[in-house]
């Protein structure tokens, strides 16, 4: 029985994660959750889960408020979903690491933000970083049991809903049609940045810190069907791939239940025939430039992803605030690195001294548009 701790609990992934418990009752039981919004959905989770502990006194049902640093840190803790987005989730992830506890990370701008940072915590502790992204877990799940280091990492991306719009359309593209993916079902803030295709970018960076696989040698494929999650390639040319339904639950019960493999029948499984086809084209920068400020922002290092991830954020808001256009998102993400003079990232008040600036100047760069 594993216990654990859901931060951001009734965001998507925060709720597919219940749903895991839910489906597995003898296997996880929820001993914490946090979350910042759906106060409604909260309480109706902390009424059927009974955690110990909530960042939310005034819930019928909770036990009482806890801090987030000290609730992923409690001895009855063994494993911390982190599903929250943005900065929120980086004091918590490092605490739990320092505590020694198993964090399963959905959170991208927390290893964005502060990559080395969270590897070095994981390393001092011997606390392990599940991958939960469905394209990470697919690496994750291909490299175990295999000689390091690897060749190459192939990471797949659907091209988003605009995959074959005119760019020349791009600028009038309202938030309702940003937000219906092609084939997967996320929350707003990471359904926005596939669209963009920053998330691939993120997922990059991503991988280059949980993998140790230096930026040049991971690769970006757009595989439109979302069937083929991931592949690695090996140093005798071998590849493998990890294949599965578009439904994130399977990654996330992979990290919840590692190092075991559950049979859970509420998770969809893949049938070959159902996808005939499966397709691999090449990725248009010229469609995707935040895919191209992201690596730009990863190979420069220090602080800068951290400034990416800000920019990114807010500029992501006042989208889908309807304050500025979509093709204004990477305008914006691109005018704050212009900006920016770089620092070492080295401690996590340098980063979040960088994020906050990020945030700022985003304002002001969209303001000026």
């Amino acid at each position: 029985m594993k216990r654990i701790v859901v931060l951001g609990s009734t965001g998507s992934i925060g709720r597919q994660t219940l749903d895991v418990a839910r489906a597995l009752p003898d296997r996880f039981r929820v001993v914490g959750l946090a979350a910042g919004a759906n106060l409604d959905l909260f309480r109706q989770q902390v009424d059927e889960f009974r955690p110990r502990m909530t960042n939310a006194a005034a819930l019928d049902g909770a036990d009482g408020q806890t801090d987030l640093e000290a609730m992923v840190a409690d001895p009855d803790v063994d494993l911390v979903m982190v599903a929250t987005t943005g900065r929120v989730g980086l004091a918590p992830t490092l605490a739990a690491l320092r505590a020694g506890k198993e964090v399963a990370l959905s959170n991208k701008e927390v290893i964005i933000m502060a990559g080395e940072l969270v590897m070095r915590a994981a390393r001092e502790s011997g606390a392990a970083v599940l991958p939960v992204d469905s394209e990470p877990s697919a690496i994750w799940q291909c490299i175990r049991g295999e000689d390091l280091p690897v060749q190459r990492l192939i990471i797949t991306a659907s091209g988003g809903p605009f995959r074959t719009r005119d760019p020349r359309e791009l600028a009038s593209v309202t938030p309702a049609q940003a937000l219906k993916h092609p084939t997967w079902v996320m929350g707003r803030k990471i359904t926005i940045d596939s669209s963009t295709l920053m998330n691939k970018g993120f997922e990059v960076i991503e991988s280059r810190w949980l993998f140790d696989v230096p930026m040049e040698r991971i690769e970006v494929v757009v595989h439109p069907q979302s069937v083929i999650h991931s592949m690695v390639e090996f140093a005798d040319g071998s590849v493998k791939a990890q294949m599965g339904p578009p439904d994130m639950r399977l990654p996330i019960q992979y990290a919840m239940a590692y190092p075991e493999r559950l049979h859970n029948p509420a998770i969809p499984k893949y049938d070959p025939l159902r996808y005939p086809a499966l397709t691999f084209e090449a990725l248009d920068l010229e469609r995707y430039p935040c895919f191209a400020l992201a690596m730009h922002a990863g190979k420069a290092g220090g602080a800068c992803p951290s400034v990416l991830s800000a920019a990114d954020e807010e500029a992501v808001r006042l989208f889908l605030d309807g304050r500025i256009a979509f093709t204004d998102i990477h305008r914006i993400v691109a005018g704050v690195l212009d900006a920016y003079q770089p620092s070492n990232g080295a401690s996590v008040e340098d980063i979040l001294a960088a994020d906050d600036w990020a945030r700022r100047e985003a304002a002001r760069v969209a303001a000026a548009l």
